[in-house]
């Protein structure tokens, strides 16, 4: 007869239904495996693309999640919050035209720009050069 060691029978046990249970819970999987990060690509042709330049669009994250842009265009881009022409564009975060403490500037491809939300809300956003490049952070 095989001997079973029993605290760790009882252990794996324990967990398998206490994963279980958060799985019905939760009704997914996504709870186990949200990335501390959300990336967001700026396509190949963005520039002629208009709210299809940014994928995904909208993006969804959580409060205190990073944003991460990657410029996988073959020409520059800006990521900046608001809308164009508006007061508020650039308030919440911006890459800048030109290198700044908070941004670096112009994106070449395969440069990137990073935001931290801090607080729950939708934050609209668009490429300073290229106006009807529009996309949304969606934060819960």
């Amino acid at each position: 007869m095989k001997m079973v060691n029993k605290p760790v029978y009882v252990m794996a046990s324990l967990l398998a239904v206490l994963s279980v249970a958060a799985i019905t819970s939760s009704g997914n999987l996504s709870a186990f495996a949200q990335s501390p990060d959300a990336a967001v690509s700026i396509v190949p042709g963005g520039s002629t693309l208009a709210e299809k330049a940014w994928s995904p669009n909208p993006v969804e994250v959580t409060v205190g999640q990073k944003v991460i842009w990657t410029n996988n265009d073959s020409v520059q881009h800006t990521v900046t919050s608001g809308s164009p022409g508006s007061a508020d564009s650039g308030k919440e975060f911006d890459s800048g035209l030109t290198k700044t403490a908070t941004g670096p500037g112009l994106l070449n491809k395969g440069m990137t720009f990073e935001h931290t939300f801090t607080a729950a809300g939708e934050y609209p956003y668009y490429c300073q050069l290229h106006p009807t490049q529009v996309g949304t952070v969606i934060v819960k």
